[in-house]
């Protein structure tokens, strides 16, 4: 067994997590984490490209981030379920890697496929810690899981932002990969459309985030738990 990832990117499709936390992992492979990502399916039913050029992509997508392992688990594409048979499958990843903090989808979204991948992630993580349940492999379960909020603009706010302004332009080279997928489009995903270029409309979004930490560029995540503060003096965002 490998050593245990720091942080673990489980989304429906590839090009999912370049897009929506990608700058995440960046940043934090420059800080020595062991990162990596599971593709829950291979985007067989994509309009665009075929299985077999989006593996490429996203291999090569997987170099510029420099993730620790990229996987596909190879559940249906289009037709994402939180059934027992798929919570396993995600079971036996977490398992595997052992990931301290696990990155989803958003609890809302555009894709049908991104709203049942955040619940069965978050399912299996908990799951993941039965030890009668899965009981070949030994039972773990990850401390944290975190939810991109990347080009969501819900109700509630952001739990945090993750400063990604040393690693921005990594990031749209990892989604540039996608070529069968982007090159010439004005929307992917949950990026909407406003007329511009997709590559100027992710930048414009990752410096409105950027400005809610006084950043250049972000990433927004929320989670459910309330984080903790050991010193209160040592905030840095400023309030003016």
């Amino acid at each position: 067994m490998t050593a245990p990832l720091d942080i673990l990117a489980i989304m429906a499709h590839p090009d999912d997590v370049e897009l929506t936390c990608g700058g995440t992992l960046l940043a934090s492979a420059a800080l020595g984490r062991r990162t990596g990502i599971a593709d829950l399916t291979a985007g067989e039913t994509g309009s665009r490209g075929t299985v077999t050029i989006r593996e490429a992509e996203a291999q090569e997508a997987a170099t510029i981030l420099g993730v620790t392992v990229r996987e596909n688990l190879h559940l249906p594409d289009a037709h994402l379920c939180n059934t027992p048979e798929a919570r396993e499958v995600v079971i036996r990843a977490i398992r595997r890697h052992r990931p301290r903090i696990v990155i989803t989808h958003a609890r809302q979204g555009r894709h049908p496929d991104h709203i049942a991948a955040a619940q069965l992630v978050r399912d299996a993580c908990f799951l993941s810690g039965l030890k009668n349940l899965v009981p070949d492999l030994p039972a773990f379960r990850p401390l944290k899981v975190i939810h991109c909020m990347s080009f969501r603009e819900d109700a509630f706010t952001p739990s945090f932002v993750v400063d990604i302004s040393d690693v921005f332009e990594q990031k749209l080279a990892a989604i540039r990969c996608y070529r069968s997928q982007f090159d010439g489009l004005t929307q992917a995903g949950e990026v909407y459309p406003n007329g511009e270029p997709l590559p100027d409309i992710i930048r414009h979004q990752a410096a409105h985030y950027g400005t809610l930490i006084r950043a250049r560029y972000g990433e927004p995540f929320h989670m459910t738990e309330t984080m903790r503060v050991a010193d209160i003096a040592s905030l840095d965002v400023s309030t003016f």
